[in-house]
């Protein structure tokens, strides 16, 4: 691990990783997954507070049941590893980009399931570089309220409203929940057939899901926004988009995905903590939980 950016947590009953787990199940070596918090905040707009969101994550799994009432187990013992948080550079962003790439890659090299946790959602391009390097058909699913495909925004090409734009040179990808973009952006979607599944679309059709499902590869990395959701449950968020996704719904989709795809990493981006309101911050913690213990059911057949 010395070659990283960045270090481990302190391995100890009572050290700040996710779920507060002890050393036997928060070891880098004996875990299967391993939680990488990226507070990168560099070209948000409006609402600011995404590079605070790892830490608010990481203090609100602590008070998540490791229990999954679902799946009637504990998923943490595959083992869950929290890394110290990412150094962020200030040399620009494709400098960020390749601090994460390359310890996404490593990560990857020593067979860890990677979650990165944001921070802006730029920083996915850097994990989905890595990964479509190990999984050359790999698709990307986006869960997002906007499109992000701008070729530049504010005179920025890495920016979050066009971290879409960038992933779709590297690999193909599908939106899921779009309900705000531009007029450039529509364009461009009808222009090379972006597989785009707006949220009003969604609404009173069941069968969403498998569509879905049927547009993406065998290998596929999941890039979740957390302005998916609905602001009645998720709030803090730096652009709050009405009409979006609801708790169950959503988890409906994400086991469907797991359970029929090879999902082969993730990013939760986009939280942006408000001071006192802390439900936002244990929804991010608790679904990062619930796609790990469906990971695992999968593979324990339980």
């Amino acid at each position: 691990m010395d070659q990283l950016t960045f270090r481990p947590y302190p391995v100890d009953p009572n050290s700040d990783n996710f779920l507060g787990l002890s050393s036997e199940f928060a070891e880098f070596e004996k875990s299967e997954f391993v939680i990488l918090p990226v507070p990168y905040e560099q070209t948000t707009t409006y609402q600011k507070g995404t590079k605070n969101a790892p830490q608010a994550v990481i203090a609100a799994s602590q008070e998540v049941e490791t229990f999954d009432e679902e799946l009637k187990f504990e998923a943490y013992k595959a083992g869950i590893c929290t890394l110290g948080l990412m150094e962020i550079t200030t040399l620009g962003p494709q400098k960020m980009l390749e601090k994460i790439y390359q310890a996404t890659k490593e990560l990857i090299n020593q067979k860890k399931k990677v979650v990165m946790v944001g921070g802006e959602h730029t920083i996915s391009i850097g994990a989905v570089k890595a990964f479509r390097e190990k999984y050359p058909h790999l698709s990307v699913l986006q869960m997002d309220a906007h499109a992000d495909l701008r070729d530049s925004y504010q005179e920025n090409r890495f920016s979050h409203a066009g971290v879409m734009r960038r992933i779709g040179e590297l690999s193909h990808f599908v939106g899921v929940g779009i309900r705000n973009l531009s007029e450039e952006e529509y364009e461009f979607i009808q222009q090379n057939k972006t597989e785009v599944f707006f949220a009003q679309e969604l609404r009173g059709n069941d069968r969403w899901k498998e569509k879905v499902l049927k547009k993406l590869g065998s290998d596929v990395y999941l890039t979740f926004d957390m302005d998916v959701f609905d602001p009645s449950i998720m709030p803090a968020v730096g652009t709050p988009e009405p009409g979006g996704l609801l708790w169950y719904e959503t988890l409906d989709f994400l086991k469907k995905l797991v359970y029929e795809k090879n999902l082969v990493g993730l990013d939760v981006v986009e939280l942006c903590p408000i001071p006192g309101l802390v439900a936002p911050d244990f929804l991010a913690a608790r679904l990062i939980y619930k796609i790990i213990s469906y990971i695992v059911s999968k593979e324990r057949k339980i």
